[in-house]
């Protein structure tokens, strides 16, 4: 099992500095950071962290090669396993709000993530000869221009669905279900990639405070932002479309009180991580009981972030650990 810990992209220089130094004092096994449109792409901010972080593997959960090409996926990976001395892993997904963000998406994603980690491994193992697909191409001269990594990556595809995950099965060594803390997803998850030799992760919305009351509103409001989104895809409880659509105008109009208002307590522990220590001990407990071999605590990890990533480090992941 492993404990990771994920971020927005939405800091300054110093501060993820400053959260790289404050995660490495913890045994996290990973560190993450999104890729979500508007909010600065992933490497820039992983390159920034990774001298400060000692034993952790670093990677973007999860980038699209629709906005990034898959040759710049491949050469800031080498990049960045130039500097993470835990090793660096490779994250990838179709994306969410692209169509928000005018970024265009083909209509059969599929078999263009499929092309664009094809590339990616191409260049990281300084393959020649080219690639030829219907979505990404390399003339065959094409070759990696820089060092590469001395050992394989792991790959790791983001998805809910079937398709994809049929995929991850046969070309990945992870699938990770974001915004999820739903362990009746996992065996759903294990019989779309049908390969138990691949992990599945969870993460979602994560705060933690002594303060119960107020650490649950917070995820809600947080919550809110995405629930409309990666609620559809949970096929084990519905959610009604009303209230997904409501939810959705509210956020649309920055009304996060009346949109966490519609969070009920069974929909929030569903989809963040949410309240005291024990209920985040309870409910990633919940997930690796269910076969889940690693949980992912994403932003904004507490009512004030680095007393959350404290409570997580110091006090959630020993027990974790202890109990498996």
């Amino acid at each position: 099992m492993e404990i990771s810990i994920a971020f927005q992209t939405d800091k300054t220089p110093a501060q993820y500095i400053a959260l790289a130094k404050l995660v490495d004092q913890y045994a996290f096994d990973r560190v993450s950071v999104y890729c979500d449109a508007p909010y600065h792409p992933s490497y820039g901010p992983l390159l920034l962290m990774a001298p400060h972080l000692t034993r952790a593997r670093l990677g973007p959960a999860a980038v699209s090669p629709f906005r990034i090409a898959p040759v710049d996926i491949a050469a800031n990976t080498a990049l960045l396993a130039g500097l993470a001395r835990g090793g660096v892993y490779i994250g990838v997904a179709r994306g969410a709000w692209l169509e928000d963000h005018g970024i265009a998406s083909p209509a059969r994603p599929v078999q263009a993530i499929r092309e664009a980690l094809d590339i990616v491994r191409y260049l990281l193992e300084g393959r020649t000869g080219g690639c030829e697909g219907e979505f990404f191409r390399l003339a065959p001269h094409v070759r990696a221009p820089y060092p590469l990594p001395e050992a394989g990556i792991p790959v790791m595809i983001g998805t809910w669905g079937p398709k994809l995950a049929a995929l991850a099965g046969r070309i990945a060594d992870e699938v990770k279900i974001g915004g999820s803390a739903n362990p009746d997803m996992a065996p759903v998850m294990r019989r779309y990639i049908n390969n138990d030799a691949v992990g599945v992760a969870m993460g979602a919305v994560t705060v933690v405070d002594e303060d119960r009351d107020r650490a649950r509103q917070a995820a809600r409001r947080a919550a809110a932002l995405y629930l409309p989104v990666v609620a559809p895809l949970d096929p084990t409880a519905p959610v009604e479309p009303a209230l997904l659509a409501c939810m959705a105008g509210h956020t649309n109009r920055g009304e996060l009180d009346a949109a966490a208002r519609l969070i009920s307590d069974e929909l929030l522990d569903r989809f963040a991580f949410a309240g005291d220590t024990d209920d985040i001990i309870r409910q990633a407990g919940a997930l690796f009981d269910a076969g889940v071999s690693r949980v992912e605590f994403g932003t904004p990890h507490g009512l004030d972030a680095a007393k959350g990533i404290r409570i997580l480090g110091g006090r959630v992941i020993p027990v974790l650990k202890d109990d498996t």
